[in-house]
Protein backbone atom coordinates (compact mmCIF):
# COMPACT_ATOMS: atom_id res chain seq x y z
CA UNK A 1 0.00 0.00 0.00
CA UNK A 2 1.29 3.14 -1.22
CA UNK A 3 0.88 6.12 1.74
CA UNK A 4 0.07 8.43 -1.30
CA UNK A 5 -3.29 6.65 -1.85
CA UNK A 6 -3.87 6.88 2.17
CA UNK A 7 -6.25 9.81 3.62
CA UNK A 8 -4.22 10.57 5.86
CA UNK A 9 -0.66 9.54 5.87
CA UNK A 10 0.58 10.23 9.37
CA UNK A 11 -2.58 8.42 10.53
CA UNK A 12 -3.76 5.66 7.97
CA UNK A 13 -5.88 3.91 10.45
CA UNK A 14 -7.38 7.53 11.24
CA UNK A 15 -9.32 9.10 12.45
CA UNK A 16 -9.99 10.89 9.79
CA UNK A 17 -13.12 12.61 7.99
CA UNK A 18 -15.27 11.14 5.69
CA UNK A 19 -18.52 13.23 4.75
CA UNK A 20 -20.19 13.79 7.84
CA UNK A 21 -18.40 11.00 9.95
CA UNK A 22 -15.14 11.06 11.69
CA UNK A 23 -14.15 7.42 11.33
CA UNK A 24 -11.24 5.22 12.82
CA UNK A 25 -9.96 1.68 12.86
CA UNK A 26 -8.24 0.35 16.47
CA UNK A 27 -5.52 -1.46 15.10
CA UNK A 28 -4.92 -3.38 18.39
CA UNK A 29 -8.55 -4.86 17.65
CA UNK A 30 -8.25 -5.40 14.13
CA UNK A 31 -7.11 -9.00 12.84
CA UNK A 32 -7.13 -8.37 9.05
CA UNK A 33 -10.42 -10.43 8.09
CA UNK A 34 -10.62 -7.81 5.87
CA UNK A 35 -14.76 -7.80 5.20
CA UNK A 36 -14.45 -3.75 5.42
CA UNK A 37 -12.55 -4.04 2.42
CA UNK A 38 -15.25 -6.53 0.60
CA UNK A 39 -17.76 -4.23 1.74
CA UNK A 40 -16.55 -0.60 1.31
CA UNK A 41 -13.26 -1.41 -1.14
CA UNK A 42 -13.23 2.21 -1.55
CA UNK A 43 -12.40 3.19 2.07
CA UNK A 44 -10.68 0.14 3.14
CA UNK A 45 -7.70 -1.46 2.08
CA UNK A 46 -4.95 -3.85 4.18
CA UNK A 47 -1.22 -2.68 4.50
CA UNK A 48 1.28 -4.75 5.07
CA UNK A 49 0.77 -5.59 8.60
CA UNK A 50 -2.43 -6.34 7.87
CA UNK A 51 -4.13 -3.65 9.22
CA UNK A 52 -7.17 -1.66 7.76
CA UNK A 53 -6.55 1.32 6.47
CA UNK A 54 -8.54 4.23 5.31
CA UNK A 55 -7.70 5.39 1.15
CA UNK A 56 -8.13 8.92 -0.09
CA UNK A 57 -10.99 7.78 -2.08
CA UNK A 58 -13.33 7.12 1.08
CA UNK A 59 -15.38 10.37 0.00
CA UNK A 60 -16.75 8.43 -2.69
CA UNK A 61 -17.94 5.77 -0.90
CA UNK A 62 -21.90 5.16 0.14
CA UNK A 63 -22.46 5.85 3.68
CA UNK A 64 -24.58 2.87 3.73
CA UNK A 65 -21.48 0.95 2.66
CA UNK A 66 -19.19 2.62 5.27
CA UNK A 67 -21.72 1.85 7.68
CA UNK A 68 -22.08 -1.78 6.97
CA UNK A 69 -18.17 -2.30 6.66
CA UNK A 70 -17.79 -1.46 10.40
CA UNK A 71 -21.34 -3.33 11.31
CA UNK A 72 -19.45 -6.50 9.53
CA UNK A 73 -16.02 -6.22 11.34
CA UNK A 74 -16.00 -9.67 12.75
CA UNK A 75 -13.91 -7.63 16.43
CA UNK A 76 -15.71 -4.36 15.61
CA UNK A 77 -12.55 -2.29 14.88
CA UNK A 78 -13.99 0.06 13.18
CA UNK A 79 -15.32 3.08 15.04
CA UNK A 80 -17.79 5.59 13.06
CA UNK A 81 -18.86 8.93 15.05
CA UNK A 82 -21.26 11.86 13.32
CA UNK A 83 -20.51 15.31 13.58
CA UNK A 84 -21.65 16.14 16.85
CA UNK A 85 -19.55 13.12 18.62
CA UNK A 86 -22.41 10.95 18.57
CA UNK A 87 -21.64 7.44 17.95
CA UNK A 88 -23.06 5.83 15.29
CA UNK A 89 -21.14 2.67 15.44
CA UNK A 90 -20.19 0.60 17.83
CA UNK A 91 -23.35 2.05 20.10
Amino acid sequence: MEEKNLKDEKNPSGPVKIGKYKVWVDRNLCIGAATCVAIASKTFTLDKENKAVILKTADAELEESLINAAKGCPVAAIFIEDEKGNRVFPK
